[in-house]
């Protein structure tokens, strides 16, 4: 496999489809064999990643094809329990190539560390007085991470606010640290803790939190992608998307379900790379709803040709260094399969995979429901669950289908039936 574009991968046995993926992402055998075997974690670093240990879990670890992203062919790592994801993000990635693939954009590397005060006597005079101490402020940062500085990275800038609260005013400093490659939260909130002294001598009040935002909107990653309306049904299929769209856009009850769609391609990724998917599911839904009303994180549009044009801004705060990406052996060969170098990158990345995937769901839901491909692959777990295999497994699958009695029971009674 020499381009991501593929056609029939799914009709490929788990050996082949190794086999092309290893060929377009030079991996090693060493590489291959991390990836399909679940002890690649063994006991002794699981034992170090999280406490009280007693085992470890194994979820299927996937590729999307046909990702073509800033003009460069990606094949992209999957974790996720969750039928149909992996190849809806693959069939709109495939849709969206006709059009140019995906373009993609990053803001930066910037996260948000906060330092709460309270019982500041003048807190607007406080702000003012944090502020003519910027650069003091900014220097005790750098002073805790040399190593980050060193490499181009550091603390940026400082912001003040007041706020109203339940128990009065709070004068919340922001640390704004360019954090590079890493994701960076054990560097902003040793930055917090080590300037939260001098902040509570410049304003006479208490330093109470001192920890890092999730809600990282100067880390912000875009992601847009052109459907060509031939390529994916008409202009009759784009007004149908768009109306689904209008209905997430404005009815929180819809978007919810409609950004979850979108995470349904996001988390796989960050999983697979070993990245925090807490921070990345935050993130996203506060900034969803950072404008008073919880809304979708994508954007749709019909373009003059009738072309379908989406959008999706949000938060991005992923890392290569630390972590579970540099403990966990599966996210680091995760990471040697997509190439990236950067941060960066990966952000852009999982920005693309998660506007493919609500492209891919507000399309089935406008057409032809999205029951259908669920149910065929809800139908297939089902057969697989009562033992049955190869020819028998299709056949109760196909039946199952075909007369919409998708059940466990029924599953039992047709393996049963074409076993004998």
């Amino acid at each position: 496999m020499k381009t991501s574009k593929y056609s029939g991968f799914f009709k490929l046995s788990v050996e082949d489809r190794m086999k092309e993926v290893a060929e377009f992402a030079n991996l090693t055998e060493e590489d291959q064999k991390v990836l399909q075997d679940a002890d690649s974690l063994d006991m002794d670093k699981a034992d170090h990643m999280i406490e009280n240990v007693i085992g470890r879990f194994a979820l299927p670890l996937g590729v999307a094809i046909n990702f073509q992203i800033n003009g460069k062919d990606y094949v992209i790592p999957m974790v996720s329990e969750e039928p149909s994801v992996v190849a809806a993000c693959t069939n709109a990635a495939k849709m969206a190539r006709v059009g140019g693939g995906f373009t993609t954009h990053s803001s930066g590397t910037v996260m948000i560390s906060q330092i709460q005060l309270l019982n500041v006597p003048t807190p607007f005079a406080a702000k003012s007085m944090i502020l003519e101490h910027k650069d003091e402020i900014i220097q005790k940062c750098n002073e805790k991470d040399p190593v980050l500085v060193k490499f181009g990275g550091g603390a940026r800038e400082v912001e003040v606010r007041v706020i109203d609260s339940m128990v009065g005013p709070m004068v919340i400093v922001h640390l704004l640290v360019d954090t590079l490659d890493a994701m960076g939260a054990n560097a902003v909130n040793t930055m917090a803790e080590a300037v939260a002294p001098y902040l509570e001598e410049i304003t006479g009040g208490t330093a109470e939190l001192r920890i890092l935002s999730n809600l990282a909107d100067h880390r912000l990653v875009t992601a847009r992608a052109v459907f060509k309306k031939e390529a994916i049904g008409g202009e009759e299929v784009v007004d149908k998307m768009l109306n689904a769209y209008a209905f997430a856009a404005a009815d929180p009850y819809r978007a919810a379900t409609h950004n979850k769609g979108i995470m349904n391609g996001i988390i796989p990724v960050v999983m697979a790379t070993g990245n925090d998917t807490r921070a990345i599911e935050s993130g996203a839904h506060a900034y969803a709803s950072r404008n008073g009303r919880y809304t979708s994180l994508t954007t749709w549009e019909k373009d003059a040709n009738g072309d379908l044009v989406g959008t999706i801004e949000m938060p991005m705060a992923v890392g290569l260094v630390g972590g579970a990406t540099k403990i966990h052996p599966t996210a680091q060969v995760a990471v040697k399969m997509l190439g990236v170098k950067t941060a960066a990158e990966l952000g852009q990345i999982i920005a693309a995979v998660g506007l493919a995937n609500n492209m891919a769901a507000m399309k089935a839901l406008a057409t032809e429901g999205i029951q259908r491909g669920h149910m065929s692959l809800h139908a297939r777990n089902l057969a697989s669950t009562v033992g049955a295999k190869g020819e028998v497994l299709e056949a109760i699958v196909k039946q199952m289908v075909s007369e919409k009695k998708v059940r466990l029971e029924y599953a039992q009674e047709l393996f049963e039936k074409y076993s004998k």
